[in-house]
């Protein structure tokens, strides 16, 4: 069934596309739907940040960022889900096209730019949905903040959304908001995540609950600069890391139509390149903080080996786009194969 709507989808731009999807599992999940219409995935249940999950696989933020089908994309089997990027306020994103398919390899290129309802319309759309399960909340910058005032987004964020996320993703590797990337370095990244790292204490006892903070990094860095990321989170207490964001490479779709459009190229061809990220923050963290893996997960088996490299945790995003929610289900069962090995 999904190949068949696939092909009707893919005559469609990719935006409008995503948009009627969005839609019609939106539809779906408030009718309860979907959990009836797909076989669910074996259970497998996992602990990580305090969080219970019922499987290891969950959705990436990017495809609903407003949370208007979050009872839609649950039903489909995802142990969690993540939704935004969510800034303070609305944003219409970059211009239009905004979003190519690589389907030879693959792949998906945007450059959306945040393009989001605010913050306030997300904190609507999830009081309405009453979603019981794990639900990750992505917060970031609006575009015309300077990032000398980044913080003051974040956190404004983060107070909003902490009582209704099982847990908060800092993104601060997005290539298309300008500037954003400069957060993930140095005394940046460390004045950054102190500040949240001081709220999120002061908003545990308001809330009488701690949330945990991941956050995500972009794959186009250095095994050094991964090395001292990871010292930085460590130090500022931070609970997980989000490995990782789309690249700027077009290594292994040059030549391709639409490989020369600017934004971050997601799906197959930044796998490898993302796994080496899991493998250099495992080596470096050795168990202190559990790394979630995403990036180029197109078969179960990929799955698999980003659990293999030292990931607690795996997130979908392009990969769903192509093969649907059969990926959800194969990669569980990899992945239930590599745990039931340890």
């Amino acid at each position: 069934m999904y190949n068949l709507s696939r092909r009707l989808l893919f005559k469609l731009s990719p935006e409008t596309a995503h948009e009627l999807t969005i839609d019609t599992l939106g539809a779906a999940g408030r009718l309860g739907l979907t959990h009836r219409l797909v076989k669910q995935p074996a259970a497998l249940p996992v602990s990580v940040m305090g969080i219970e999950f019922p499987n290891p696989v969950g959705l990436a933020a990017g495809l609903d960022k407003n949370g208007d089908a979050i009872l839609g994309l649950s039903g489909l089997g995802f142990g969690f889900i993540e939704i935004g990027t969510i800034t303070p306020r609305a944003q219409p994103g970059n211009p239009k096209p905004r979003l190519f398919r690589l389907p030879a390899a693959e792949g998906v290129i945007n450059r959306m730019g945040f393009n989001n309802l605010g913050v306030d319309h997300l904190l609507a759309r999830v009081q309405n949905a009453k979603f019981s399960g794990v639900l990750g909340i992505n917060i970031g910058k609006n575009f015309d903040t300077p990032v000398e005032n980044a913080a003051d987004d974040y956190l404004l964020c983060m107070d909003k959304v902490y009582g209704s996320a099982s847990y908060i993703t800092v993104n601060v590797s997005s290539p298309n908001t300008p500037g954003l990337r400069s957060l993930q370095f140095g005394d940046s990244l460390r004045n950054l995540l102190s500040a949240l790292s001081q709220r999120q204490q002061e908003l545990t006892v308001l809330h009488g609950k701690r949330v945990p903070l991941a956050i995500k990094i972009a794959p186009d860095m250095s095994d050094e600069e991964i090395v001292e990321v990871a010292h930085i989170l460590l130090e500022t207490g931070m609970d997980a890391v989000i490995a990782t964001n789309t690249t700027v490479s077009r290594e292994g779709v040059a030549g391709m139509q639409h490989a020369d459009e600017a934004g971050g190229l997601s799906g197959a061809p930044v796998r490898e390149q993302s796994t080496h990220v899991v493998r250099v923050l495992a080596e470096t963290l050795a168990g202190r903080l559990p790394i979630i893996a995403v990036g180029g997960i197109t078969e179960g088996q990929h799955a698999a080996e980003k659990i293999e490299a030292g990931a607690s945790l795996v997130q979908i995003y392009s990969g769903f786009i192509y093969k649907g929610p059969e990926l959800i289900r194969s990669s569980v069962d990899a992945v239930a194969g590599v745990l039931g090995k340890r």
